[in-house]
Formats: structure tokens, sequence, C-alpha cells
């Protein structure tokens, strides 16, 4: 509603004084200051008052929002055909019960007999649109709204004091309650609205699926003789390879081939497995280039190995009394922090590179053990652990040998450095030197015995493992000959070198015609070999013959 047509001029100043004072309130101002403060109660007369609209253009009900620090102060609501007074300041704020999801519609108690709907209209529509009002006879009404947010405007004129016109009369005033109101209209329009949130929530998180989902692999085509030459070709073709043995596995699995196309199943069976090589050309082009790389990063690393050797060198030479005497204080410091890094980085590259030739050693033992038979004698357990033994001697010996040799190294810089001041000083060390020397003579004359005796039991072993290779091999073209003879004596009219075989690859798979044809050729007095049939039939056979000198004698 236009608030001009709500307007009440205050023509009549004393009129407007004695309504206020027969309330008991003092006449304010919209701001809650006292409009004459020379007003007597008593005398019920206001003088030099101009006359003030509060429902002027600008000036709604609900003041706008303030801050929590400072009191809402309520203020006198005039409207056409009523007045609205605000409650005492003093008092607790008017109860209110919880508020219904979506409430739209207000409970309005304390209404005067007289009131009606026309008048209802017009003091709630300033709040906001009404969509339907539902009167009591009982003094109260249901108002529902267009908006929730006019809810809260109409709840601000609880605890008003409604006046119809400037009666006094009991039925044409009362006191306002608003509070909300559950209304089955607004819960319906609230689950509604709770039902399209859901269900644009749930599209959004479909669609969010859908984004994230992994695409579908393609259809797999039906089988036809023209899919299948171009399968075979596709199987052919390296990069699409992948997905023709796809096609093929699902065809197989289907059941798909028959007589007339069993052929061209069979090749692209076969196109599958000639594959293989191809991978196994590409593994092994791979494992050549690691392995190269390996290689070319171990060259690098023995070249950086070699420069660190000689950098530490150049340091050890400046170090000497040649060279040390010329240089400064701080010369030398920096010198000897710069011999102090090359070094750490020197050994921790020569660790490095012996850990690369470590793994090397322990792969090529890795393979050697691969290749060596599963049987081993108990005889060669003394040896290897005599080997180990001297092997690890020989390590502390060196180490020992360095150690040495370090102190030899010292106490000749030492003896180089300082002036000798006492000769009896000189003579301990020359006596310690003396001393070292000898030990250093020693370790050495130990060394060498260990090497030689080292290399006699590498000698020894290799002889041994050669033994005992030999007699793993005449173990087992003795277990041969057996399985052979019993064979052939089963088949008197003898048998090829082709079947033989594939009986001895049942229990050996390892073994090759050439070998066993080899074997019998080896026993002529045991085994003989014969030709039987006609012509294009002709046919060698291998005869059992170790019992026949028997039968003659």
């Amino acid at each position: 509603m236009d608030s001009n047509s709500l307007a009440m001029p205050m023509s009549d100043p004393n009129a407007w004084a004695t309504a206020m004072n027969n309330l008991g309130m003092a006449p304010m101002s919209m701001t809650g200051q006292p409009i004459m403060s020379d007003f007597d109660p008593s005398l019920g007369m206001m003088t030099g008052i101009a006359p003030m609209n509060p429902m002027m253009p600008g000036l709604g009900i609900v003041p706008p929002p303030v801050s929590q620090d400072m009191p809402i102060v309520k203020e006198i609501i005039h409207c056409k055909s009523c007045t609205l007074f605000p409650p005492n300041p003093n008092l607790p704020p008017p109860a209110t019960r919880d508020r219904p999801p979506g409430c739209k519609t207000v409970f309005v108690g304390g209404l005067p007999e007289n009131a009606t709907e026309q008048l209802i209209v017009e003091v709630f529509e300033q709040c906001g649109s009404i969509i339907a009002i539902r009167k009591s006879k009982k003094n109260f009404c249901h108002i529902r709204f267009a908006e929730e947010h006019t809810v809260d405007k109409a709840l601000f004129l609880s605890g008003y004091r409604i006046r119809l016109g400037s009666s006094t009369d009991k039925k044409d005033t009362g006191r306002l309650h608003v509070d909300f109101a559950q209304a089955r209209d607004d819960l319906y329009e609230w689950e509604c609205r709770q039902r399209m949130l859901a269900r644009e929530e749930r599209h959004r998180r479909r669609i969010e699926e859908d984004r994230l989902r992994p695409p579908s692999p393609p259809p797999i085509v039906h089988f036809s003789e023209h899919e299948c030459s171009q399968l075979g070709e596709k199987l052919k073709d390296d990069s699409k390879f992948a997905e023709a043995v796809r096609v093929l596995l699902t065809w197989v699995e289907r059941g798909e081939g028959n007589r007339r196309n069993a052929n061209n199943i069979y090749s692209m069976i076969q196109s599958s497995n000639s594959h293989i090589r191809r991978l196994m050309n590409e593994k092994a082009a791979h494992e050549k280039e690691m392995e190269e790389a390996k290689e070319k990063f171990k060259n690098a690393l023995a070249g950086i190995l070699v420069q660190f050797e000689q950098i530490v060198s150049v340091f050890h030479a400046a170090s000497k009394q040649k060279a040390w005497d010329h240089f400064s204080k701080a010369q030398r410091k920096n010198l000897d922090m710069w011999r102090k890094q090359a070094e750490e980085i020197r050994n921790i590259h020569n660790e490095e590179l012996m850990g690369i030739r470590r793994e090397e050693e322990m792969e090529m033992s890795d393979d050697d053990m691969e290749d060596a038979p599963e049987i081993k004698d108990s005889d060669d357990s003394g040896p290897l652990a005599q080997v180990e033994a001297l092997k690890e001697e020989n390590d502390s010996l060196r180490c020992q040998l360095d150690a040495y040799r370090n102190e030899v190294e010292l106490l000749k810089q030492e003896q180089g450095k300082a002036q000798p001041q006492r000769s009896e000083e000189d003579a301990t060390r020359q006596q310690q030197l003396s001393f070292l020397q000898q030990a250093l003579q020693g370790m050495q004359k130990q060394l060498l015995k260990l090497r030689e005796d080292l290399k006699q039991r590498e000698t020894e072993l290799e002889k041994n493992s050669e033994e005992k290779q030999q007699l793993e091999s005449q173990i087992q073209s003795l277990k041969y000959i057996r399985i052979i003879s019993t064979f052939l004596h089963v088949h008197p009219f003898g048998a090829s070198i082709e079947y033989i075989c594939s009986y001895l690859q049942r229990l050996d798979t390892k073994i090759s015609t050439t070998e066993v044809e080899t074997l019998l050729g080896r026993l002529p007095c045991t085994f003989k070999q014969e030709l039987t049939g006609v012509g294009a039939s002709l046919e060698k056979r291998w005869k059992f013959c170790g019992f026949e000198g028997i039968k003659t004698a």
C-alpha cells in the first residue's frame, strides 16, 4: 500500500496530546525523543509543535537494521483508520514459538472486537504482499504472506496496542500478539522446494560422475569373413595389435569359429603367436639400451674418480715441505680444508663405483648359480670355506697395510715440517719409523703368501669342478643308456631316433636328438642302426643288440 494514502495529518496537536495522555504516555517523535520538553500531562495541551507525519515516504513499519549494541526503538504508527502504539521498552520481548520450515503464515491475536478484515489488510499489508486472511470470531486471525522474509516484519508488530480511530471504547482497542503459525500449504511448498533442490543436486552429481567416469571400451564388431580378413591385417601391425587381439579374444570366447572358418581363426592365432618374437626383440633392445646406459654411467663415474684422485694428489703434493713453507697460515688452512673436502667426495664416489661393481658381480654369481646343477657335493664345502676365510684375511691385511702406510706418511710429513729441536725425539721417531717399515715389510710378505695360497685353492676348486662335471655327465649318459636299452628291448623291431628322443624328452626336456644319436653311436656293441623299408619308405631304426653276442656264444 502507498504510505501517502495511510498518512494522517496532525493538524490538531491538542487531540494528539490528549490521546497520548489517556494512554499514560508522553508524546514521542519518530526518533524516540519527547516532542516538547515543557509538556505537562495533567494539562493535556501541547503548544508550539509543528505537525509531523510518521508515515511519510521513506519511513516504514520496520526500522532499518541497527547494530546489536543499540536497542531497537519502536515508534507510534499511524494508519488511515487506526493507530498503533509501541509497547513499554522496559518489558521483555514477547514470546514466540519455534519457526516452522518454510513459514509464510502468522497468527495475530489480541485484535479489537470491532476489527474488520479491511483493517487487518491496512495494518499488515505494509509488511508485504498478503495472499490470504482467515479471520475468526474470537479476536484472532491467520495471515499468509507471499514471501518468507515478510513474516519477520509482521513479528515486529507483536506487543503494539491498537486503537480504532480516536475511540477509547474497549471494543475498539486491543494488544496485538503476532507469532509463527504452522500451515499445511507452507509445509507443502517447502517440501516441494526441498525436493527440487535435491533433484538439482542429484543431477549435478550425476553430471560430475559422468564426467569423471572412464570412457567405455569400443564395441566389438560381429564376426564375418570381411572383418576376419581385416583383423588378420591388424594383427600384423604393431600399432593396432592391442585392439585387434581384444577382438580376437572376444570372438574365441563367444565360439565364433566353426569348420568353415577354423583356418582363418588358426591363422589369426598364429599371427598373435608371432607377435611374441617382436615383443621379445623389443624387450632385448630395451635391455641392451639399459646395459649401455649402465656401462656409460660406470665409465663416466670412473673418469670422474680418476680426476678426483689427481686433485687429491695435487693437495698431497702441496702439503709437502717444499711447497708448504711458501704458503701463509690462511692459505695453509684453506688448502687443508679443500683437501679434506676432496677426499670425502672421492671416497663417496669410490663407494658408489664399488657398489655398482659389487652388484654386477652378484648378478654374475646369480647367473652362474642358475646355470650350475642343483646337486652339490659335501666335499666342496671345505675348500670353499677356506677360500672365503683367505679372502677375508686378505682384506683385513690390506686394510692394516693401508693404515701403516698412512702412519708412515704422517710421520714423514711431521718430520719434514718440524725443525729438529731435540736429538732424543729424532731418535725415537727414527726407531718408530724403522719399526713401522719392518712391520710393513712383514705384512707385505704375508699378503704375498696369502695370494699364492688363494690361487692354489682356486685352481684346486676348478679341477674339482671339472671332475665333478665329467662325473655327472657320465652318470647322466649311463642313465640314458639304461632307459634306451629298456625302451628298445620292448621294441624288438627297433625305433627311430625321433621316437627314442620323444620318449626321453618326457624325462628330460633339455636333451636333443644329436646327443642321443652320438650316445648310441659310441656303443656299437650294444646298439646298432639298420635300414628298413623299400624305396621311399626307407627308415633308419636303432635296435638293441646287447644280447646277440651271448646268443651266438
